[in-house]
């Protein structure tokens, strides 16, 4: 039996103006997710965060609504490791290879584009400039918080080790925020901060791997949409950060593309 997909992107007529304002009508009339849960268990996430995903011929939109009664994002520097402070986060799968972006409350912005080790070979089509292992920005990564046992070397995901390269940019990128409430200032509660990114489809030709971009009508992609939260206790940084996704992936690892939510495009 086919499994039933977890989010249904319906296409929309003309563009959207990123600018971080998730009230506009667009986005009134979009589908939006149920509240995220915890990435672990599977339970409602410890604040509402809900999110859409539009799309037309030449681009796919994501929205994000994120309560916060402490809005804070200290980290402004371009590719600053941001899953250290609170953050959203949206990974989309290319099978051999996924990209991941993260961004804080300030609007800076995280980048990193994975390529599984085994689909890594001599003449493949990864085996470009762009993705040269020997440039200092290329690292080898096997998964998150999972260093121990037989997991030691490759992590918990069976394809083992990626290649990860963090001086990745994806061409045409926007990304905008809203913030309801002020930023570093904890003398007041926060209402949240809204979210709007927008990806020109012709950006995700090695994501796509040979499926059609724009999508046909029935395809389904798997992405990663979900949220970090740093929380103090105590004078002290609570670790693993508590994380929500749109759906549950029963272990503590973001990096599992067979777990990630199925999103499925429809052309009406």
């Amino acid at each position: 039996m086919k499994q039933a997909p977890d989010y249904i992107a319906h296409k929309i007529e003309g563009a959207i103006v990123i600018d971080g304002d998730t009230t506009k009508k667009v986005w009134q009339h979009a589908q939006w997710s149920k509240r995220f849960v915890d990435m672990v268990t599977g339970e409602p996430g410890m604040y509402n965060t809900q999110s859409a995903i539009v799309w037309n011929d030449t681009h796919v939109y994501f929205a994000f609504e994120a309560e916060e009664p402490f809005l804070e994002a200290k980290l402004t520097a371009r590719d600053s490791i941001i899953f250290l402070e609170n953050d959203l986060e949206l990974l989309i799968d290319g099978q051999d290879c996924y990209y991941e972006l993260e961004i804080n409350a300030a609007n800076t912005l995280y980048e990193v584009f994975f390529i599984w080790k085994d689909a890594y070979t001599k003449g493949s089509r990864f085996d470009i400039p762009e993705f040269d292992v020997h440039q200092p920005q290329a690292y080898t990564f096997g998964g998150d918080y999972d260093r121990t046992g037989a997991s030691f070397w490759k992590g918990r995901h069976p394809r083992g080790i990626r290649w990860a390269f963090t001086n990745f940019d994806l061409p045409g990128l926007e990304t905008a925020v809203q913030l309801q409430g002020s930023l570093n200032d904890h003398r007041d509660i926060d209402k949240g901060w809204t979210l709007e990114i927008a990806i020109p489809w012709t950006s995700l030709g090695l994501l796509a791997n040979g499926r059609s971009i724009p999508p046909r009508e029935g395809d389904i992609w798997n992405m990663f949409l979900g949220r970090f939260q740093k929380l103090m206790a105590g004078g002290q940084e609570v670790t693993p950060h508590p994380a929500m996704a749109m759906t549950s992936h029963g272990v503590y690892d973001t990096h599992l593309p067979d777990k990630w939510s199925k999103i499925l495009f429809r052309t009406y």
